[in-house]
């Protein structure tokens, strides 16, 4: 009786730990992996170093010939400098990037300050809530008060509705 409860708990137990491990969830994703272009190049450059300090290890300990330390030496010195270029390259893109936007957000504020233009009818005081000929509300003709918010808006130079 104890042997049986003991195969009970151990098949429990075992298909407790393989569980998540077997999950469709989980079977097959990949490592997670920084999705900005410099934190990738920040994860890249890390990697080369770490291979260099390696590599520097296992030739002052005789591992490696002379001839095979210079080569990997300088492979992994020429990867570690297009690296930093690279990393250079997208501050210099991500500065921009921030001088783009830093415009697009004061014009943003630009149109935001000017004036909604007003279409009330002069006739019933009816604000109508788009450039019309005549008024939604009574008929009247809108001509004069449109007439006028042209003139006002290519003397403040914007494009005519």
């Amino acid at each position: 009786m104890l042997l049986i409860i003991a195969v009970f708990i151990s098949i429990g137990m075992a298909a407790y730990i393989a569980f998540p491990l077997l999950s469709p969830e989980t079977a097959g994703s990949p490592l997670p992996v920084d999705v900005t272009v410099a934190g990738d190049l920040k994860r890249r450059r890390l990697v080369v170093y770490d291979n260099l300090q390696d590599l520097e290890f296992e030739f002052q300990s005789g591992k490696i010939a002379r001839d095979d330390y210079a080569t990997l030496r300088a492979n992994y010195l020429g990867e570690a400098a297009s690296l930093m270029v690279a990393t250079q390259e997208a501050e210099q893109s991500q500065e921009s990037n921030a001088l783009i936007e830093r415009e697009v957000a004061a014009r943003r504020a630009q149109r935001k300050v000017q004036q909604k233009p007003d279409y009330t009818c002069a006739a019933c005081g009816y604000e109508n809530p788009l450039p019309v000929k005549f008024c939604g509300e009574c008929g009247a003709g809108m001509a004069a008060l449109r007439k006028k918010e042209v003139k006002k808006r290519s003397s403040a130079g914007i494009p005519p509705v």
